[in-house]
């Protein structure tokens, strides 16, 4: 799948590498959870630094870098509160051979971001009481980073922009922030979330993100792969989604918070759980809502137990717009208010989609169809010959499909996250 013109985070630590020669402030630090010393100086592999509380103590500067040994484990909280630049950011990584350096609970953030300009890669944040990665800074990058057993595996808060989840494992976060039983409250349960969003301009690309599937009282399971709350403009991308409770929901509360303009495009979204579902959102009638301006684009889906999209109190072609989805479920496919109301107002904008489900709660747009779209199989959706979903799309605007196609120079685009 890794076909697109990304630089490697080993590539990253290069560049940062030269710069630090460059500039004299810059250093690398080494850490060895088994055979370091904090009272050594850390320069080189054989003097590494052991704990985080002595990482934490360090007075971090532009084009420094943090290096934990790969097979190392680490309990408590990383805090990363220096700032780097857009030339030199300050980067944490790894060094040696073997699995991910582990940071873990019990502490409620693994990994606590309140810098800015940061490159993290190549860490796994487990196990812990709330985020594995919070992210609290702007302009930082999580590459080929883990996090797993979390409530959420990374959290974007409210005030934290511009940042990039890319090529990162997001899985088995399933422990849940509220569960209480309905009869002390029957709406509050909350949690298990691979990326949950309360910032603006992020971008989520082509990450791996599963397992977020947890018991509710509330809802029977809960949990989701990317959950936005009063986040505005934030871009999820070719990412391959399976088994979490759902794709996406998105809401907003407080005064002037918002949650508009965030765009969902070219995902894979599958789940063999007993419920399930791919996107919700909702209109100003709702007490989290009107979430605005959300639109999905060539995203494929087949969730066998599960529902299609979403879009009520209040819906409208301003609150979603849904083009060239190919959305295959078991149970409702889509439902919009005009559905109850018969108000054409209340209906999404969709069209140049293909469908196939049980329960049709939404009018269809003049160039979608219910058909099977003809999956490779309920996990594979690239298409087979013959689908309907070949030439039924539009161009996006994405300069490639989700395994890497490039979509330049085509005059036929194919509705789903795979161009046939």
């Amino acid at each position: 799948m890794r076909k697109f013109a990304v630089v490697p985070l080993a590539l990253l630590l290069l560049s940062v590498g030269s710069i630090a020669h460059a500039a004299p402030a810059a250093a690398t630090y080494y850490v060895d959870a088994a055979a370091g010393n904090d009272a050594a100086n850390g320069i080189t592999a054989g003097t590494a630094w052991r704990s985080l509380a002595k990482v934490n103590t360090v007075a971090l500067h532009p084009g420094d870098t943090i290096s934990f040994k790969r097979g190392g484990s680490w309990n408590g909280t990383l805090t990363l509160s220096a700032s780097g630049t857009e030339e030199a950011p300050i980067v944490v990584g790894a060094y040696g051979t073997g699995n991910l350096p582990k940071i873990g609970g019990p502490v409620t953030n693994c990994v606590h971001v309140t810098g800015s300009h940061l490159a993290i890669g190549d860490l796994r944040a487990s196990g812990c009481d709330w985020a594995g990665f919070e992210l609290a800074g702007d302009d930082i990058v999580l590459d080929t980073v883990q996090a797993d057993a979390n409530v959420v595996g990374v959290s974007i808060v409210d005030g934290s922009d511009s940042n990039t989840i890319r090529w990162s494992t997001i899985k088995d976060n399933t422990k849940m922030s509220k569960l209480t039983p309905k009869e002390v409250n029957p709406d509050d349960d909350s949690g298990a979330f691979g990326v949950l969003v309360h910032g603006n301009d992020n971008v989520i690309s082509r990450n791996v993100i599963s397992g977020q599937y947890a018991f509710s009282y509330d809802y029977g399971f809960d949990g989701a792969a990317v959950e936005i709350f009063n986040g505005n403009r934030n871009l999820i991308e070719y990412n391959t989604t399976s088994d979490n409770e759902s794709f996406t929901e998105l809401g907003r509360n407080g005064t002037g918070k918002t949650a508009d303009g965030n765009v969902f495009a070219y995902n894979s979204v599958t789940s063999t759980k007993a419920q399930g579902a791919f996107l919700v959102t909702r209109g100003a009638r709702s007490n989290i809502g009107p979430v605005r301006g959300t639109v999905a684009v060539n995203n494929s889906v087949s969730i066998p137990n599960g529902d299609g999209w979403s879009c009520d109190a209040g819906c409208g072609a301003g609150i979603l717009k849904l083009r060239s989805n190919v959305i295959k479920v078991g149970k409702k496919v889509g439902y919009e208010d005009a559905f109850d109301s018969g108000d054409p107002a209340e209906s999404a904008d969709e069209d140049r989609s293909v469908y196939a489900g049980s329960v049709y709660q939404f009018a269809l747009g003049p160039n979608s169809v219910k058909a099977d779209p003809l999956f490779t199989s309920s996990t594979d959706l690239r298409l087979k010959a013959g689908s309907p979903a070949i030439g039924r799309g539009e161009n996006a605007g994405f300069p490639y499909d989700l395994a890497g196609k490039p979509l330049a120079g085509i005059t036929r685009f194919d509705a789903g996250a795979y161009q046939f």
